[in-house]
């Protein structure tokens, strides 16, 4: 599939990148990303996708507020724009104090996002976007089919173990991203 091509819905690019719409549609409205809109729709393509994924990525390492968030994307849009195809291996963003001095420098490793991305493109087929109020046709028959399907794996677990994987995802996702310090290496001749 030719990356360069591709123009998705933002709940097509949601499923690609493997966040919620509402999540996406959030980061559009913050004006961290800023995606042409047509006939009421934000469109998405392969340069918007990988700036996506950057915020998503920088959201989920560093918890960085949307504000942020939009500089970093729009700091990366320009370098997208200028290298025109290329895909650098890790692209370090540097943000400085208002009054000056030395810049704190993200490393992000950008090459191995845009190939997680190519990965997860065929998911935008999955996710077709339907007008609101239309289901599709047997749609009642398939979910009762998986509630079936589901009621049956449930049989043998317990109340307790339910709400007990229910707080360890919850508690999964409110866990602090990992910060550390990263020593550069010595060079040796």
């Amino acid at each position: 599939m030719d990356m360069e091509w591709i123009k998705l819905k933002l709940k097509q690019a949601s499923a690609v990148l493997g966040v919620p719409p509402k999540d996406l549609q959030n980061l559009v409205q913050l004006n961290v990303l800023r995606p042409p809109r047509r006939d009421n729709l934000y469109w998405f393509d392969t340069r918007l996708l990988l700036q996506a994924k950057v915020a998503v990525y920088l959201k989920a390492t560093l918890g960085t507020s949307s504000e942020f968030l939009g500089r970093f994307t729009e700091a990366l849009s320009r370098d997208v724009d200028r290298a025109k195809g290329t895909t650098a291996r890790y692209i370090v963003l540097q943000s400085s104090p208002a009054g000056g001095g030395d810049p704190v420098e993200i490393k992000i490793p950008l090459r191995s996002l845009a190939s997680e991305l190519e990965k997860q493109l065929p998911r935008a087929e999955a996710s077709r976007d339907l007008p609101r109020g239309r289901k599709r046709t047997g749609w009642k028959r398939e979910m009762l089919a998986s509630f079936e399907e589901a009621a049956s794996d449930m049989d043998k677990v317990s109340q307790s173990q339910i709400a007990e994987t229910i707080r360890r995802y919850r508690a999964e996702r409110k866990r602090l991203p990992e910060v550390s310090v990263a020593r550069p290496k010595a060079k040796t001749a």
